[in-house]
């Protein structure tokens, strides 16, 4: 609908107009013949004013409409920084994926137990290290494989042989045999080097879907995951990055596109018929691991863990006050394994149970280890954590204790870790 004072300008328009075909604005007087010009009612001139100004309007109006309809293109070095993410994963993917292997076994036996962390599957990943065609795996991949097939990145599959396992690292190695130069063999990081919120890339086969790349960050260093034998791998690496079964055995890649992981477990989503999905936390064993036990499974088919032979406990302050420590760091012996290099050196088991604060009963009163060849050892996991990095098998190392409130040394030598501990 028209305004009002609009149509009222229009109109009088029209009305001078028709008094005057020669000049609208003007009229001739009778009288004397003379021409002059009209006297305009002040609110007939305030509607032709507000006429003019709308047209006034609509022009700006349409003048802005048209500058927010054409933005200005964004500058070439910041399109440049938003698509070198971009840039390095396609470039990672490009150089890491042909090194990346596709993993289906056949085995006897295909049950899942349910308490097992790393149930069997049948399908997992791996990847390529030497150009003797060695691909490195997860055991629980191919534990009880009868037979084993490694799918290349180009389509080609080929029959895969079972050289070593390791159980108490979730570590396998198969090998392929195919010519050198169709291998694409891995580059490898340094897992020590590694920062929490450092970027994590991992490619491999989730639910068989080969080639698969996924991105997240480090999110916690240093955990240690259990094993069917009743031990503990240390210094796992935690990352966001999506991992869900079929990633299993695969890597976990810096920015450089070396391995600094290789992906084992999640905290699974569990859905219907025992599927599982991820959560977004998943664990991978360190890469400086993964190439000490790799090597020792290529030259022996098995790996032989260092072992002190005793389960215990990191000292809180809560025991350190019971047990009237000088400190409240440091790894408590709980219980001494007859026969172990424990027993052997005369390390002293706990003496008595002990309820904590959150009604947890453990064993306290037994020897606290703090140093280990002169490093401190503030918790539990930092003494598998040296195992792990330093240890080998006979190798004698001085630990230095507590015993009844008094600091002393304890020389031991380091034996091979047995198949299996029973917990008690």
């Amino acid at each position: 609908m028209a305004h009002p004072r609009v149509f009222l300008a229009a109109t009088l328009i029209f009305v001078l107009s028709a008094c005057n075909i020669s000049s609208p604005f003007s009229i001739t007087s009778s009288a004397d013949n003379q021409t002059t010009e009209p006297e305009i009612a002040q609110e007939d001139q305030a509607a032709i004013d507000a006429a003019t100004g709308l047209e006034d309007t609509k022009v700006s109006a349409a003048t802005e409409l048209s500058v927010v309809a054409a933005p200005t293109a964004l500058p070439a070095e910041l399109i440049a920084k938003a698509d070198a993410e971009e840039i390095l994963l396609i470039n990672i993917y490009e150089r890491v994926n042909p090194s990346v292997v596709n993993i289906l076994v056949t085995v006897e036996d295909n049950q899942v137990i349910t308490n097992n962390p790393f149930p069997a599957q049948g399908q997992g990943s791996g990847f390529i290290v030497d150009a003797e065609g060695h691909v490195v795996t997860n055991n629980h991949v191919i534990a009880d494989a009868k037979d084993v097939e490694v799918t290349f990145y180009d389509g080609t599959t080929v029959s895969a042989e079972v050289i070593g396992t390791d159980a108490d690292s979730d570590l396998a190695v198969i090998k392929v045999n195919i010519s050198p130069e169709n291998l694409r063999p891995i580059s490898w990081g340094d897992s020590n080097q590694i920062l929490v919120g450092q970027r994590a890339v991992a490619i491999g086969n989730p639910f068989g879907l080969d080639g698969t790349l996924t991105t997240g960050i480090i999110s916690a260093l240093g955990r240690s995951l259990p094993t069917e034998n009743n031990f503990l791998i240390p210094e796992i690496v935690q990352t966001d990055a999506a991992i869900n079964p079929g990633n299993s055995g695969g890597p976990l890649l810096n920015s450089r596109g070396e391995v600094i992981g290789v992906n084992t477990a999640i905290v699974p989503n569990r859905v219907g018929a025992g599927e599982r999905s991820f959560l977004g936390v998943g664990f991978a064993v360190p890469s400086n691991m993964v190439r000490r036990i790799v090597t020792g499974l290529i030259a022996d088919g098995e790996y032989h863990h260092p072992w002190i032979g005793f389960s215990g406990n990191t000292v809180t302050p809560e025991i350190a006050e019971t047990m009237k420590l000088p400190s409240q760091i440091g790894a408590l012996v709980a219980q001494v394994i007859s026969g172990s290099p424990a027993d052997d050196a005369g390390l002293r088991g706990a003496t008595r149970d002990f309820e904590l604060d959150n009604g947890r009963i453990i064993q306290i009163g037994g020897d606290v280890i703090t140093k280990i060849d002169g490093q401190t050892i503030k918790t539990f996991d930092d003494l598998l954590t040296f195992l792990s990095r330093e240890g080998e098998v006979d190798k004698v190392v001085t630990l230095t204790i507590l015993r009844d409130g008094k600091e002393q040394q304890v020389e031991l030598t380091l034996g091979a870790r047995p198949a299996r501990v029973e917990n008690n």
